[in-house]
């Protein structure tokens, strides 16, 4: 899904090869209320943080909690809409509002059907499945 994908600039009409990196709660290396989502973009780092409170708000308003594999995948389809719309422009870091956290994990899971049909991270290599690598990962119960 948005793990690893490649979308085309707007302005520049280039391919750009998105692959995530990581999740670091930025609250110990930022002092910030958020959790960060790296992904490398053609070479350059490019973060997504993702204010931690939409967590709260998604386990009160629905049961759910957002999973690590959710919140990347929310993350990914943000960095891709905001390159498909041409707001990428060069930036290191991209703050999403909690009302674009919300709308992007539940776009995510209504695409994969549920949060076990969520890819598996991390990303070991393009010929390995993590959750073959791993052991298979439970998702929570349920769907949103």
């Amino acid at each position: 899904m948005y793990e690893d994908f490649t979308v085309e600039d707007k302005w520049t009409e280039e391919k750009l090869h998105c692959v995530w990196k990581g999740t670091v709660v930025a609250i110990a290396t930022r002092h910030a209320d958020a959790t960060d989502i790296r992904f490398d973009v053609s070479g350059r780092p490019v973060w997504i943080a993702m204010p931690n409170v939409a967590w709260v708000q998604m386990k009160r308003a629905t049961g759910f909690v957002i999973t690590d594999y959710a919140a990347a995948q929310a993350a990914g389809k943000y960095l891709k809409t905001i390159i498909q719309n041409g707001y990428d422009n060069g930036r290191e870091m991209y703050t999403m509002t909690i009302d674009e956290v919300l709308a992007n994990v539940k776009a995510v899971v209504d695409e994969a059907g549920s949060t076990g049909n969520l890819p598996a991270l991390p990303v070991i290599n393009d010929n390995v499945a993590p959750e073959n690598y791993f052991g298979h990962l439970p998702a929570e119960g349920g769907t949103l």
